[in-house]
């Protein structure tokens, strides 16, 4: 087992970490841009090293001050979390050459599925069903036009490199398809650095549903079910539930043998996860592979009991996994708190907390990095807590969020908290019947 572990992230995630890592007895290094000087991360850690100044691309993305702070420090391993260094090939790749062990998947694993286009041609040769489309990469918006009659509108178009919406535009008439094909080819290559784009045909509606998995060193992998992540706006997710009330104990089955396929095809090490669309008529779709551990990852260790970051580090360290697959024990409901103002287009409200009381009780978990007296700088995500609850039924589930929102203080700035309330009480989530569309008919002028 590890000795001495770096986590190469911030905020939430680089405690949830640190809480794991002492448990099992590994030190731990905390790395911070000037700007993270006062977080929790950096105070519940047993040695800090300041990387850089706040812009990402001068700290948390900056690999040789991170490897250096890790050779400085003796870390034998490193764990990136989510978001930053997470899937970076060639941060999993120097982290090898310099006999670090990454936390995570290889360098060839997370190439693999990084390029979108590429991992669904993976994910179709090993049997995983694909939303129909292109074959790989479209070379001319000629070409993109042909296919599109093909398939039939609407289509939509996306960044073989791209995340959080960016470089994805969807096409309902022909008329409208080179202008937004040239868009998406803009905005790809100035986010990153990469303009390929390919097409799939638009699946009106659907949920989405990702399922957990957990892959070692020597070829086995397991699933923990799903996460219905269908509650987003503008393609970044709001909050995350499991169960779905979407899904049969049936349609469960078939998605996570699909998801042990698809993982098993590239060798899968570490956790991750595998996307899919599900359409109203219940047939699922492969959308993308996360080779990370996910923002909303505590609600599946609320049902099964089971915590994530722990079999991370052991597989990292070539322990086996048991090789069963998990289900539901219990419900859980995730809700994210952003430091935005979602009366104001969900505006970022970043500044000083003047006064913070966390909610707690039966079945109520935070996982956050702040506190009264705490600055929240401009820099980066504006995400601040996560409130996971649970409980003995969706409904109970449902309730008890409601309850712990409201006992949720935070004074100073703005949050989403007031939106999370008035989700509680809406009667199509209430409901269990949304899909990705829900936001579009929300109202926020009275939040």
């Amino acid at each position: 087992m590890f000795k001495k572990i770096l986590i190469a992230n911030r905020g939430e995630i680089a405690l949830r970490i640190i809480r794991t890592c002492r448990e099992m007895g590994i030190k731990t290094v905390a790395v911070y841009s000037t700007a993270d000087r006062e977080s929790l991360h950096v105070k519940f850690a047993d040695e800090a090293v300041c990387i850089g100044p706040p812009p990402s691309r001068q700290s948390y993305l900056n690999i040789p001050a991170i490897i250096s702070a890790a050779e400085v420090t003796g870390a034998d391993a490193i764990h990136p979390g989510y978001g930053f260094l997470s899937e970076n090939a060639e941060f999993s790749r120097i982290c090898s050459e310099y006999g670090i062990k990454f936390i995570g998947a290889t360098a060839d694993q997370i190439n693999s599925m990084g390029d979108k286009a590429t991992a669904k041609e993976t994910m179709k040769l090993s049997g995983v069903p694909v939303i129909p489309g292109s074959e790989g990469l479209i070379d001319t918006v000629e070409e993109a036009k042909a296919l599109a009659k093909g398939i039939k509108y609407p289509v939509i178009i996306k960044a073989t490199a791209g995340g959080g919406g960016r470089g994805m535009r969807i096409i309902r008439h022909e008329e409208e398809f080179e202008k937004l094909w040239n868009d998406a080819k803009t905005e790809s290559a100035a986010a990153f650095g990469n303009d390929g784009l390919y097409m799939e045909k638009y699946v009106e509606d659907p949920r989405h549903i990702e399922i957990q998995i957990v892959g070692d060193q020597f070829g086995r992998v397991c699933h923990l079910s799903e996460r219905d992540c269908s509650i987003q706006r503008r393609h970044q997710k709001l909050c995350e539930e499991t169960p779905s009330p979407a899904l049969t104990p049936e349609l469960r089955e078939r998605m996570g043998e699909a998801a042990i396929k698809g993982a098993a095809a590239i060798g899968y090490e570490g956790a991750g996860t595998i996307e899919f669309l599900v359409d109203k008529n219940g047939d699922f779709y492969f959308m993308e592979m996360n080779t990370r551990i996910q923002v909303e990852h505590p609600i599946t260790e609320e049902v099964t009991d089971f915590d994530l970051i722990k079999e991370q580090i052991k597989v990292a360290a070539g322990v086996a996994i048991s090789g069963a697959n998990y289900f539901p024990k219990l419900y859980a409901l995730e809700c994210r708190i952003n430091a935005e103002d979602p009366a104001n287009g969900f505006r970022p409200s970043p500044g000083k907390i003047t006064n913070l009381h966390l909610p707690g009780g039966h079945g109520v978990r935070i996982d956050s990095h702040v506190y009264s007296g705490y600055t929240i700088p401009p820099n980066y995500d504006s995400m601040i807590a996560k409130v996971i609850v649970s409980g003995q039924s969706r409904e109970e589930v449902l309730l008890r969020m409601k309850r712990a929102l409201q006992e949720f203080v935070i004074e100073g700035i703005k949050t989403t908290i007031p939106f999370h309330i008035k989700l509680m009480d809406d009667e199509r989530f209430k409901s269990g019947q949304f899909t990705t569309s829900f936001m579009e008919g929300f109202d926020l002028t009275d939040l």
